[in-house]
């Protein structure tokens, strides 16, 4: 279960990171925690499965990256292994299950096209499914924030998501 001082920490940081000198020290200020408490809260999240992940987003293409949105037909009785599979590469992120023959979408991100490939091929031989590809063409800016702010008064505090 999510702690209050925890939710405002996730809806505070949603909001952007700060760059500093010592940007934790800056957002404990800004929440009234320390330093320290913001760092040990956000390794708490992250052990406990509340954030799958905690860093930056960019444009990898201006690196010569690639970002792909790729998808896969996972059987309903291995649907959490080839999660575990899939999730197993550093380049994978977002995996979400869809009510759809493809059930199962991700993002692969990698240094290069080739390196992409390469992440998608190795998906392809860990589990024996086939991966549909589908690189970004074109960046999109939608900002989604999902405030967590009611969840520590309501009895409705979430779970890993």
């Amino acid at each position: 279960m999510l702690l209050p001082e925890e939710i405002r920490l996730i809806d505070y940081l949603h909001g952007g990171f700060p760059l500093s000198e010592r940007p934790y020290a800056e957002v404990g200020t800004a929440l009234g925690m320390d330093e320290a408490a913001v760092i040990d809260s956000l390794h708490s999240l992250l052990e406990r499965g509340y954030l799958t992940r905690f860093g930056p987003l960019f444009q990898i293409e201006r690196a010569g990256g690639q970002f792909v949105l790729a998808a896969l037909q996972a059987p309903e009785d291995r649907f959490e292994e080839v999660t575990a599979l899939v999730n197993a590469l550093p380049e994978v992120a977002h995996n979400y299950r869809r009510e759809h023959a493809l059930n199962m979408w991700f993002v692969v991100g990698a240094e290069s096209p080739q390196a992409a490939a390469e992440a998608i091929a190795r998906i392809e031989a860990d589990t024996g499914l086939k991966v549909y590809a589908f690189p970004k063409e074109k960046e999109f800016f939608v900002e989604l924030r999902l405030p967590l702010g009611n969840a520590a008064t309501d009895g409705g505090a979430h779970g890993p998501v």
